[in-house]
C-alpha cells in the first residue's frame, strides 16, 4: 500500500534557501545592468548569509520566491487578512461589502467619459466632429436626487440621532404616547470661465499677468504670451477671418503643463505653433492686466481646476465617535431594562406594546439633550477661540471639531510658509576662491561701479567690459580671470537669467491697469514692483538692483539692464526654458545688441548642475556649506554660443516643440545638447527666514508627547538644514538620511539599516518613499512612527495627502495638518484636524482648513489651552447629560416596579421638559467654562498634553463611574421618598422631583473644578425658577396620571418636615460622593493638581 502512494518532491530548508538566494542574485544582477548597476551590484556582492540582519522585514523568505510583480501584495496581505469568516464579517467585513457593492453600482451607473485629444477651429464650431461638456460647472455637494439621502445619512450614521427619529415617530401612535409630541447672478470680474488657450490681448507685449491664487494658492502673478500669429493681425475681427485651428491634448490634471498646436491654413506656407503652458489661461484664474481673447479648449468637467477638485471628507471628532460607541451600549442596557420588567410583569396581555412603551419610558437613559448641549459646546468653544486676543485673527471654519485639538498625536507641517516666512533674502555670493556675504555686499557694488564706469571710459560700449573679447578668449590660452570681471559675470547673469518682469504704476491711477515703460522714460525706483512666479526669482533681481545692475524693461523680445552710471544694456531673448520640477533648472539665451555676442545662461539645483558645467573642486563642498546655514542655494553658469551654433540650436529645437507625441522628452534632449560644459560662474545662497517664535513653538509640541513630520517639496539639504536651524531636530539628536533607492532589494536593505537605528530622526526623499511605500508599507510606517521626527522632502501634493492617511490607518491616532499653500489643501482636508495659516501664498490653505491662524506660533496656545478645555469640558458635558438621563430612568424604573410593574410615567408633561431645560440646563451648560489647569499653566508644562491623548477623560472606565453614581442616586432619591413619606404617599412626586433637582444642582458644582461667577449665577437662576414654577404647575405633581385627582399641597411643601426630609434624601444621595471625591485628591491627585499646589 504504500508503494502506491503518491510521492510529492518536497525541498528542504537548506534548497530552499539556495534557490531563494539564487533568484534574488539573479533579480539584483538583473537590475544592475540599468543606470544604476554599480549600486545595485554593490548589494550582490555582500555575503547576505553571513549578516543575520539582513534578513526580509517580514521574517521570511517568500517575499523573494515570488515574481517582482506581486511584491506589492506581500505587505498588505498579512494585514488583510488575518481574520477569516464570520469574524471577519463581524469585525468590520459587513461594511467592506456593502462599500464594494455601493462603488460597483456607482461605476456601472457613472461610466466616464474617455478623455481624447481635440482639434478646435477658430470661428468655426460646425467642424466639431464631437460632442463637449456644456461649461457649468457643479460644486456643489449634492444634488436634489441626493440631498435628502445625503443628509440623512450624515446625521443617521450617528446611533444617537437614529434612536431619537425613532423615539420620537412611536409618539404618532397613541397606544404608544406618553408625553408630547436663493440664486443670485453677477459679472464674471475678469475671471477666466474654461480653459482657454491665449490669442490676443490689449497689451502691446503680447503677453498679460494672470493671478492663479484660486487654482494653486500662489499670489505671485503668472506671466502668459498670446499665439504670435494671431496677435499680429491687423484688427480684433480678423480672428474670425483666418482658417485656423487648435490642436490640444486630452484633458489631465496636470495645471503646470500643456501640449498643442496652433494651425493657421491659408497662409502660404501654412503657419504652424507649438503651445505651452505659456500660451493657457486655466479656468478660475483672473486676469490682472488688460483684456485678453481666447479659444475654448476644455469646458465643464474637463477643466483643469474641477479635475483637480476633490470632495473633503466629513470630518467626525474623536470624542463623538466614542460617545457614539457609549449610546450603544446605553441602548443594549435600555432593551435589557425593558425586557426584564415585561418578564417580571409575566408577558401578560400585549406584552409587545407594553415592551415598547417600557423602551420610551426608559428612552431618558439616551437623553435628546446630549446632541444639543455637545453642539452648543462646540459653538461656545470656537468662540472662545475667536476671541481670544493672544492668537489674534484665528478663524473657527468648522464648529465640529474642536475637541480634536486636545487628542492629537502627529502633526504634519509644511516648511516653506509655514515654519519659514516665504521672504527670501539673498545672503551669500560665492565664486569658488572668493565668497561675499552681507557685510561685504558693498564690496561687490565697488566692482560693478569700477567695471562698468571703465568700459563706458573706453567708450566701446561692450557690455564685456574689462574681459578680453571672444576671439582673442578662443585664440589665446586660458589666463585666471582678475575677480572684478568674474563678479561683474556674475552679477550680470543673475541680472539676465530669470523670468522676473518689472512693473510701473499708472501715475493717472485711473485706469488700475499697469504701463510697461519705454527707454525713453524715466525708470524712478519708487514706482517700480517686480512680479515672478517664485519669490527666489525677486530676491535675486532686488540683490542686483542693491548692487548697481538693474532691471528697468522687459517684453518677451527684450531686456533692459540699467547701470550704475545710468547708461541702459539692451539684451535680445531669443529662447527661453522655464523652470520645471523635473530639470530643476532655468534657462536663457540672450544677444547683446552692443556686441551681437550671443550668451546662453542657465542656473538651477546643484544636483542638476554638477553634471552640466566643466570639472571643479569647490561646488559640491560649498553647496553643503551653504545647506547646512539653511541656504536654498543656485548654481549659476553660461555658455558662448556663435551664430551658426544657436540656428543650429533653434531649428532642431523648433521642431521638436511641434511634435505631438514625446514632446517633451524631445524638447529636453535638444536643450541637453547645449547644456555641455558650461562656465560655472557663482553660487547664490538665498535664506528663507524662520517664523517668529517657531522654535520655542516647536519645542512645545515635542514635550507635549506631539510627534512632528515636516514635508516638503524642497530639497534634502535644505530641508535637513531647516529642521535643524528650527530644532525640529535638537542638534544631539542622530539624523538618518535615507539613502535613494529604486526597488524593492534597495529598499530592503536600507530598511534593515534604519531598523538598527534607536531615537533618531529621519529624512526621506519622496522617490525614495514611494518605493518602500510600493513594497514595505506597513514596515515603513511601523519604524517612522518610532522616530521622534520625520522630514520628507521632495514631496508632492498628492505625497502629503497619502502619508496622513498612512498614519491614520496604521496608527489609529489623531492626525493634524499645517500649511499655507495650495499644495497643502489635499493634506490639510485629509487630516483629522486641518489647520491654513494666511501666508504670501494666499488663503487657499486658509479656507480649506478647520481653523486658520496667522502665525505657527499660535499653535501652541490653541492645542495646549483651547484644545484642552475643549476635550475636557465636552467630557465632563457629555457625561453629565447621560448621568441626568440615567438618573431619573433608575427612578422611572423603582418606580414601576413598586407599580407592580406597570408602564406608568413617574413624571408628566412640563415636568420633563422642565427638567432638561429651564431646571438643570443653565449649571449644566456652564461646565463649558469650567477648566482644570489655567493658561498659562498648561502652557508652562506642556507634558500635561500627553495624558489627553490617552482619552481618559471619557472611557468606558469614566463611563461606569457615573452610571453607578447615577444608579445610586437614582434609587437613593426614589426609595428615600418611598420611605419618608409613607402616610403622604400623595405627595411623592412633588417629594422625589424636588430631591432630584437639589441633587443635580449639587452635582453640577462637584463636578465643576475652577468657579466662574457665570456658574453661582446658573446656579441660583435654575433654583428660583424651579421655586417660582411651583406656583403654577401643581397639577403635574400628581402620582401617575392627572386623573388620580392628587395635586400639590403648597401649604405642605413650606412646612419644616417637607423641607428637612427632602434635605435628608438629598445628602444621602450627594455627601458620599463628596467625601469620596475629597479623599481621592488626597490620595490619588491628579498631575496638574500636583504643580497647582
Amino acid at each position: 500500500m504504500a508503494d502506491q502512494i503518491p510521492l510529492y518532491p518536497v525541498r528542504s530548508a537548506a534548497v530552499a534557501a539556495v534557490a531563494a538566494n539564487r533568484k534574488r542574485a539573479a533579480y539584483y544582477s538583473a537590475a544592475g545592468s540599468g543606470p544604476g548597476g554599480e549600486r545595485h551590484n554593490r548589494y550582490q556582492l555582500e555575503d547576505e548569509s553571513s549578516h543575520l540582519d539582513e534578513m526580509p522585514l517580514m521574517m521570511s523568505e517568500e517575499g523573494f520566491e515570488n515574481d517582482e510583480s506581486d511584491y506589492h501584495t506581500l505587505p498588505r496581505a498579512r494585514i488583510t487578512y488575518r481574520r477569516r469568516g464570520i469574524e471577519w464579517f463581524v469585525c468590520g467585513g459587513w461594511k467592506f461589502l456593502c462599500t464594494s457593492c455601493c462603488d460597483w453600482l456607482i461605476n456601472v451607473c457613472r461610466r466616464k467619459k474617455e478623455l481624447k485629444a481635440r482639434t478646435v477651429w477658430l470661428g468655426c464650431p460646425e467642424k466639431c466632429e464631437e460632442k463637449y461638456p456644456r461649461n457649468s460647472i457643479k460644486n456643489q455637494k449634492y444634488n436634489i436626487f441626493t440631498f435628502i439621502p445625503g443628509v440623512l445619512y450624515e446625521q443617521f450614521k450617528f446611533f444617537l440621532n437614529l434612536y431619537f427619529l425613532v423615539v420620537s415617530c412611536s409618539q404618532f401612535v397613541p397606544a404608544l404616547k406618553i408625553g408630547y409630541l436663493y440664486t443670485y447672478w453677477a459679472p464674471l470680474n475678469q475671471r477666466i470661465p474654461s480653459d482657454m488657450v491665449f490669442l490676443r490681448t490689449s497689451e502691446k507685449t503680447g503677453s498679460c499677468f494672470i493671478r492663479t491664487d484660486q487654482l494653486d494658492g500662489e499670489t505671485d502673478w503668472k506671466l502668459k504670451v498670446a499665439v504670435s500669429c494671431t496677435q499680429r493681425l491687423p484688427a480684433l475681427g480678423d480672428l474670425f477671418s483666418i482658417n485656423a485651428y487648435v490642436y490640444a491634448q486630452k484633458p489631465q490634471l496636470d495645471i503646470h503643463g500643456f501640449e498643442g498646436t496652433f494651425t493657421r491654413e491659408d497662409s502660404d506656407p501654412p503657419i504652424h505653433e507649438s503651445l505651452s503652458i505659456e500660451n493657457t489661461l486655466w479656468a478660475s484664474t483672473v486676469v490682472a492686466s488688460g483684456t485678453v481673447i481666447g479659444v475654448v479648449i476644455y469646458t465643464g468637467k474637463e477643466t483643469r481646476s474641477v479635475m483637480n477638485t476633490s470632495n473633503p471628507k466629513n470630518k467626525v471628532g474623536l470624542l463623538d465617535l466614542e460617545l457614539n460607541q457609549l449610546t450603544k451600549a446605553l441602548f443594549l442596557a435600555l432593551v435589557a431594562l425593558s425586557v426584564v420588567m415585561v418578564t417580571l410583569q409575566g408577558f401578560v396581555g400585549p406584552w409587545y406594546r407594553n415592551l415598547f412603551r417600557f423602551l420610551l419610558l426608559f428612552s431618558y437613559i439616551i437623553p435628546i439633550s446630549l446632541r444639543v448641549n455637545l453642539d452648543m459646546g462646540k459653538a461656545a468653544y470656537g468662540w472662545m477661540i475667536m476671541r481670544d486676543e493672544h492668537i489674534p485673527g484665528t478663524v473657527v471654519r468648522t464648529s465640529t471639531i474642536p475637541e480634536e485639538l486636545g487628542r492629537l498625536v502627529y502633526l504634519l507641517t509644511d516648511k516653506t510658509g509655514t515654519l519659514t516666512q516665504n521672504e527670501m533674502i539673498f545672503k551669500r555670493l560665492h565664486l569658488g576662491t572668493v565668497s561675499y556675504g552681507t557685510d561685504t555686499m558693498d564690496e561687490i557694488q565697488n566692482h560693478i561701479i569700477n567695471s562698468y564706469s571703465q568700459m563706458f571710459s573706453q567708450g566701446g560700449g561692450n557690455s564685456t567690459g574689462s574681459t578680453p573679447s571672444r576671439k582673442s578668449q578662443s585664440s589665446a590660452p586660458k589666463v585666471r580671470k582678475s575677480v572684478s570681471s568674474r563678479i561683474h559675470e556674475a552679477v550680470k547673469a543673475i541680472a539676465l537669467c530669470h523670468n522676473v518682469t518689472p512693473v510701473y504704476e499708472s501715475r493717472a491711477g485711473v485706469t488700475g491697469e499697469t504701463e510697461y515703460a519705454e527707454v525713453d522714460q524715466d525708470f524712478s525706483d519708487e514706482n517700480r514692483t517686480y512680479q515672478a512666479s517664485s519669490p527666489d526669482e525677486v530676491a535675486l533681481v532686488q540683490w542686483t538692483e542693491s548692487v548697481g545692475l538693474t532691471l528697468v524693461n522687459r517684453d518677451l523680445t527684450s531686456m533692459q539692464l540699467k547701470t550704475p552710471g545710468g547708461q541702459i544694456l539692451t539684451y535680445s531673448i531669443l529662447q527661453i526654458f522655464p523652470f520645471t520640477s523635473e530639470s530643476k533648472r532655468m534657462g536663457i539665451i540672450v544677444r547683446d545688441e552692443s556686441t551681437a555676442e550671443i550668451t546662453f545662461y542657465m542656473k538651477g539645483a546643484d544636483v542638476a548642475m554638477s553634471s552640466i558645467v566643466q570639472y571643479n573642486d569647490w561646488l559640491e563642498e560649498e553647496c553643503g556649506n551653504m545647506a547646512r546655514e539653511g541656504l536654498r542655494t543656485l548654481v549659476v553658469a553660461k555658455k558662448s554660443l556663435t551664430e551658426e551654433q544657436y540656428q543650429d540650436f533653434e531649428n532642431r529645437y523648433s521642431q521638436a516643440k511641434l511634435s505631438i507625441h514625446d514632446r517633451t522628452l524631445k524638447v529636453a534632449a535638444v536643450i541637453e545638447s547645449v547644456e555641455r560644459e558650461m562656465e560655472l560662474l557663482c553660487l547664490t545662497g538665498v535664506e528663507d527666514q524662520l517664523q517668529a517664535d517657531v522654535r520655542p513653538a516647536l519645542e512645545m509640541l515635542r514635550n507635549a508627547g506631539i510627534k512632528i513630520w515636516m514635508l516638503t517639496g524642497d530639497k534634502l539639504e535644505t530641508a535637513t538644514c531647516i529642521a535643524k536651524s528650527s530644532h525640529l531636530v535638537s542638534r544631539t539628536q542622530d539624523i538618518h538620511i535615507f539613502r535613494p533607492v529604486t526597488n524593492r532589494g534597495e529598499a530592503h536593505l536600507e530598511l534593515n539599516a534604519f531598523r538598527r537605528k534607536h531615537d533618531c530622526a529621519l529624512v526621506i526623499a519622496g522617490d525614495s518613499l514611494e518605493v518602500c511605500l510600493k513594497y514595505y508599507e506597513h514596515e515603513f510606517v511601523e519604524l517612522a512612527c518610532q522616530c521622534p521626527a520625520v522630514v520628507c522632502c521632495r514631496c508632492s501634493p498628492t505625497q502629503k495627502a497619502h502619508i496622513v492617511k498612512l498614519l491614520q490607518q496604521h496608527t489609529g491616532k489623531r492626525t493634524c495638518a499645517v500649511g499655507d499653500g495650495g499644495n497643502d489643501v489635499s493634506m490639510i482636508q485629509a487630516a483629522d484636524c486641518g489647520i491654513g495659516i494666511e501666508g504670501k501664498e494666499g488663503k487657499q490653505a486658509s479656507l480649506a482648513a478647520d481653523f486658520s491662524i496667522t502665525q505657527f506660533k499660535h499653535i501652541g496656545r490653541l492645542l495646549m489651552v483651547h484644545g484642552r478645555n475643549s476635550y475636557k469640558r465636552s467630557a465632563a458635558l457629555g457625561q453629565f447629560v447621560m448621568h441626568r438621563g440615567l438618573i431619573i430612568s433608575t427612578m422611572q424604573a423603582v418606580f414601576s416596579s413598586v407599580f407592580y410593574f406597570a408602564s406608568v410615567p413617574l413624571y408628566q408633561g412640563f415636568l420633563m421638559v422642565g427638567y432638561a431645560t429651564i431646571y438643570t440646563m443653565f449649571p449644566v451648560f456652564s461646565l463649558v467654562l469650567d477648566q482644570d489647569v489655567k493658561p498659562e499653566m498648561a502652557l508652562l508644562y506642556p507634558e500635561l498634553y500627553k495624558d489627553l491623548t490617552k482619552g481618559r477623560s471619557l472611557s468606558f472606565k469614566t463611563f461606569l463611574i457615573w452610571v453607578l453614581i447615577s444608579i445610586y442616586q437614582g434609587g437613593i432619591l426614589m426609595y428615600g421618598a418611598l420611605v419618608l413619606f409613607e402616610s403622604e404617599f400623595v405627595h411623592v412626586v412633588a417629594i422625589s422631583f424636588t430631591a432630584l433637582i437639589l441633587t443635580e444642582l449639587l452635582m453640577v458644582a462637584l463636578t465643576i473644578r475652577t468657579w466662574h461667577w457665570l456658574m453661582v449665577v446658573a446656579e441660583f437662576l435654575s433654583l428660583g425658577c424651579y421655586v417660582a414654577s411651583l406656583a403654577f404647575l401643581n397639577e403635574y405633581f400628581g402620582i401617575g396620571r392627572v386623573s388620580f385627582g392628587a395635586f400639590l399641597d403648597v401649604a405642605f411643601i413650606t412646612t419644616v418636615t417637607f423641607l428637612w426630609k427632602v434635605s435628608a434624601i438629598t445628602v444621602v444621595s450627594c455627601l458620599p460622593l463628596y467625601i469620596l471625591k475629597y479623599l481621592k485628591r488626597k490620595l490619588s491627585p491628579p498631575s496638574y493638581s500636583k504643580l497647582t499646589s
